[in-house]
């Protein structure tokens, strides 16, 4: 599992950016969401990796 916490605004980015950010649940600076590590995950965390501060957790 990854813990991934929006670090900075998506305010000047592309559209696609912030639809992908809201996809993830991510719709605060600061708020955290734990998401698997799949593939899918990791393209979304690609295309926003400068926002994002990103943490693996033991799966409980």
């Amino acid at each position: 599992m990854l813990l991934i916490t929006l670090k900075k605004s998506p305010i000047g980015n592309k559209p696609i950016a912030k639809k992908t950010l809201i996809a993830m649940g991510l719709t605060r600076i600061g708020k955290t969401v734990k998401m698997k590590d799949i593939p899918a995950t990791k393209g979304m965390i690609l295309r926003v990796a400068h926002l994002l501060s990103i943490v693996n957790s033991p799966d409980s």
